[in-house]
């Protein structure tokens, strides 16, 4: 195959996949918007056409003022949880993989096998809700906190320690000699040139706990602990659906992660792939 068939090969499968992007994300996008600016009656019908008469206002108000401002609330809850569920997983990540990457041990192989086991092992629920009740954390927004360090930290380690292995070991060596001790050393010379991953890190998985519903669902119970997912129940009762007020629900949850994602596409793509050519 010639180089200029080669080119035109590789733009044709870009643009199917362009195409296929924009019906994938854009086209499901663009119908959430157009229903949530519907009236009641006409987002009923569920057609994807654009509004007769646009209610984007009015919804908007409604569903802020939904429930005693239910999702203003949910969205405060939802913040807190992903703030310090996500700063948890970044430190512990980051000294985990540094220390399983540049210490080799007996046990690494044990401790290999407990991180791979994270990402293989399904959550069990019966067992996690007796396991909060009798720390007395079910109900509680760190209970939920400490589920989704637990459950995502694997993805995390593994990460991390790809990027360290990147990292020359001539900079610890350095450090040592100068009187850094273990916890400068990592802090201060190690932690920086992991900003990379970190913002990888980060990003994912704010967007995991911000979108999570099961979690909530489960170990987080009550309307004065909602969160941002749970507040589509709102719309949704026997013989009424509001699907212009659940429209533009989704809408508002959805647009803090787009908004993450478009601003740190390119270091996302750089986290994923560092330590892929090293170590």
């Amino acid at each position: 195959m010639s180089t200029v068939q080669q080119k035109r090969r590789g733009v044709v499968v870009g643009v199917v996949a362009i195409i296929a992007s924009v019906f994938v994300f854009l086209v499901p996008f663009a119908f959430i918007f157009v229903t949530a600016g519907k009236t009641q009656q006409e987002a009923s019908l569920l057609e994807f056409s654009w509004p007769a008469e646009w209610a984007f206002w009015d919804n908007l108000v409604a569903v802020l003022e939904t429930n005693d401002h239910i999702l203003v609330r949910a969205f405060v809850n939802s913040t807190v949880l992903t703030v310090a569920a996500v700063a948890i997983m970044v430190v512990l990540a980051a000294m985990v993989g540094y220390v399983l990457q540049r210490r080799r041990s007996r046990w690494n192989g044990l401790i290999n096998f407990l991180v791979l086991a994270g990402l293989i092992i399904p959550p069990a629920v019966v067992p996690t809700i007796w396991v909060l009740q009798g720390t007395g954390l079910y109900r509680s927004l760190w209970g939920l906190i400490l589920i989704h360090v637990a459950f995502g930290l694997s993805f995390c380690v593994l990460l991390f320690r790809a990027f360290v292995a990147s990292i020359p070991r001539e900079l610890d060596e350095a450090a040592l000699i100068d009187g850094a001790g273990p916890i400068r050393l990592f802090f201060q010379v190690i932690f920086p040139l992991l900003r990379s991953v970190i913002v990888t890190v980060i990003v994912v998985q704010a967007v995991t706990v911000f979108n999570d519903f099961t979690y909530a669902l489960y170990f987080l119970p009550g309307e004065e602990n909602a969160t941002v997912q749970l507040t589509l129940y709102n719309y949704q009762s026997q013989g009424l659906n509001q699907w212009n007020l659940l429209f533009m629900d989704v809408l508002l949850i959805t647009i803090p992660p787009l908004i993450m994602y478009i601003f740190f596409n390119r270091q996302i793509v750089a986290g994923m792939t560092s330590g892929a050519i090293k170590g």
